[in-house]
């Protein structure tokens, strides 16, 4: 597999600067196709898939603050989509564009649909990988117990298998597909095998489960550009009923399920990265 190019870009936040990693494919002058991870990710989960579109597009794929080559926040409440969002403005800014396309899994997919509810947002085109405005209290509950847990394991091996446990709900991934979800997601650090993010990425997250979490319509509602949802047919974040919903208002995404596939779809199974392109030739 051919090694994407790192780069890093600085950003503001009301603590001061910050480094935000970001992995690139591609040429220079081809549209850009932004991808952003889930949670607890990093930017190489779209390896697989930047390989396959690079000859036609600039993949960008960041590492959100926390996470991956990208600086850990000395206060985890900076951890929150309006901080993402910030970020993600000033990389774009970066990278020279008026307009991306923009694929979001999960946590990624939160950050661009409230990004694309914006005046003036420079997201042209929005695929939301399992995510929408209302999440299934069931997944929300499940990824809770295990973000930011056990973070500290005496080889890969074994963060691979905790892992690999932690995600079953990804899907069905032969030995070969996992590694590629697990080769830049657990690291040395200090001495000690590791997750590739910072556990305190789970402070707001899991404080924001002391109280209901609030549908998120008018912030849907408001998106004006082309959107697809792309949902893992046993998705226990975004249940069917609300893709469906999803559909008929707004901006009347075009919906895809895979099925046999929780929360979320990883694009490295060939027929999954089938589906993005298929979108983006639409």
């Amino acid at each position: 597999m051919t090694e994407p190019t790192l780069s890093h870009v600085k950003c503001l936040s009301p603590r001061g600067l910050h480094r935000l990693a970001y992995w690139e494919w591609g040429r220079a002058d081809a549209p850009v196709l932004l991808c952003v991870h889930g949670l607890s990710r990093n930017g190489r989960d779209f390896d697989p898939l930047a390989e396959r579109l690079q000859d036609r597009w600039r993949v960008v794929c960041p590492d959100m603050i926390g996470r991956g080559a990208s600086d850990f926040m000395a206060d985890p409440n900076l951890y929150s989509v309006p901080q993402y969002v910030a970020d993600c403005v000033t990389l774009i800014a970066r990278l020279g564009r008026d307009s991306v396309t923009w694929l979001g899994t999960s946590m990624g997919g939160m950050i661009g649909m409230a990004l694309a509810s914006m005046p003036g947002a420079p997201i042209s085109r929005l695929i939301l990988n399992d995510i929408g405005p209302v999440v299934d209290p069931v997944g929300r509950d499940r990824i809770a117990g295990y973000v930011g847990a056990q973070t500290r394991f005496a080889s890969f091996e074994e963060g691979e298998r905790t892992m690999r446990q932690n995600m079953s709900e990804f899907g069905p991934h032969d030995d070969a597909q996992f590694r590629y979800l697990s080769r830049h997601s657990i690291v040395q650090r200090d001495g000690q095998w590791t997750y590739h993010y910072d556990p305190n990425i789970a402070v707001p997250y899991k404080q924001a489960m002391s109280q209901p979490w609030p549908p998120l319509w008018p912030m849907y509602d408001a998106i004006a550009c082309p959107t697809a949802v792309i949902r893992g047919g046993q998705s226990d974040i975004l249940s069917a009923a609300v893709a469906q919903e999803m559909t008929g208002r707004g901006p009347r995404a075009s919906l895809v399920t895979i099925p046999g596939v929780g929360h979320a779809p990883t694009f490295i199974a060939d027929d999954q990265i089938a589906v993005v392109e298929r979108l983006l030739a639409g």
